[in-house]
């Protein structure tokens, strides 16, 4: 898959375009680029993703975004995963929120991706004051030359995929439900940093996951499953939070004890799954306190993989 930071001002060759967010590539994403793939076979074209960065939500409202499901990392090898041959990633800013309807359309879809066949959401809306909708787009390409499709939001077993509907079901700790929608278990990557190193004097090592800016969509224990170190996953329990009893700093971080490992994994660049939560984060009086309940976590997760192995 090629990535392309930016929009090109006059592309050299067509495509099959489909534009959104695609955070999480849940079902519903997989399927509308499963029609994104097979229409662009049958034109002898690449198949094209657009999304922006940052989301337009979080650009026009940044403190009530919503939390990302994927990082850029992950969501570009989730489209690479799905057989995507082209993502460009546009850069969200003034001027491009600035632009009308028709100037996206022009300098956008036309000029600078050129696009013979173009497949949306039925909810996609776009340009200043997001008046453009799919009626304009029918009406542009039959002018223009170039197929306008909408694809009805997927349903799957009764309920209605989105990402909103993916944070909703990991904010209240249903990740069977999530996995569902998601066609996977949820995962967070990221490579294993130096931490403080206060688990291994409690006989509990982690691997710290280095977050960046991120703001993960649940917190909690979890049993996980990890990718990055064996042939096949490795079984582990993990906690996303602020480490209330450690310190009170209010920075979340992602911290992974792997059952009977005993390799360093700094620098790995790792995969944790989340396959079920166990409870919420919370606050212990002593260190002995912390230690004995991440023993009981750490049991409850290897009963898990007893009922469920790999």
């Amino acid at each position: 898959m090629q990535v392309f930071r930016g929009i090109p001002e006059r592309s050299d060759s067509g495509c099959v375009l489909t534009i959104g967010n695609f955070d999480g590539v849940h079902r519903g994403h997989q399927a509308l680029l499963a029609k994104l793939s097979a229409k662009a076979k049958a034109l002898g074209l690449p198949a094209a993703v657009l999304t922006f960065e940052p989301h337009p939500r979080e650009y026009f409202a940044h403190e009530a975004r919503p939390r990302r499901l994927t990082s850029l990392r992950e969501k570009i090898e989730l489209l690479r995963a799905q057989g995507v041959d082209r993502l460009y990633i546009g850069r969200f800013n003034a001027q491009l929120a600035g632009l009308t309807a028709d100037q996206f359309i022009e300098r956008v879809l036309r000029q600078g991706l050129d696009v013979r066949h173009l497949m949306i959401g039925d909810d996609f809306r776009f340009g200043q004051g997001r008046k453009g909708d799919f009626a304009l787009l029918q009406k542009a390409g039959a002018a223009q030359g170039f197929g306008v499709e909408a694809m009805d939001t997927l349903v799957h077993e009764g309920e209605r995929v989105s990402s909103s509907a993916v944070r909703q079901a990991l904010a209240a700790g249903e990740m069977e439900h999530a996995a569902r929608l998601l066609g996977r278990p949820y995962s967070i990557s990221g490579r294993v940093m130096h931490g403080d190193k206060i688990g291994r004097t409690i006989g509990f090592p982690t691997c710290n996951i280095q977050l960046k800016h991120r703001s993960p969509p649940m917190m909690g224990i979890y049993t996980v499953s990890v990718e990055g170190l064996a042939e096949h996953p490795w079984p582990g329990v993990a906690s996303i939070g602020v480490r209330p009893t450690i310190n009170d700093a209010g920075r979340t971080t992602l911290e992974v004890h792997l059952f009977d490992w005993s390799a360093e994994c700094y620098d790995a660049h790792l995969k944790v799954n989340f396959l079920a939560k166990q409870r919420d984060e919370a606050r212990y009086d002593t260190l002995e306190a912390l230690t004995a309940q991440i023993a009981r976590d750490a049991d409850e997760a290897r009963a898990y993989f007893v009922r469920n192995p790999f």
